[in-house]
């Protein structure tokens, strides 16, 4: 596996930590949330914040 990419898994564990860390009681009520709508607004979800990281990624390596 390349280094950037263990790299990247690192931080999004850390991130994931943090939030968990520091606003447990936000972070389960926002999950319960997210439980409560169908598949398909989740896929959406999902493709909104691939495309947002993607985009973001590209501007950070290109400039």
């Amino acid at each position: 596996m390349p280094a950037a990419l263990v790299q990247a898994l690192c931080l999004v564990a850390v991130l994931e930590g943090l939030f968990l860390f520091a606003a447990p009681g936000l972070w389960r009520r926002t999950m319960e949330q997210l439980l409560a709508n169908p598949d398909a607004a989740l896929r959406r979800l999902g493709a909104v914040v691939l495309v947002g990281g993607l985009a973001s990624l590209w501007f950070v390596r290109a400039g």
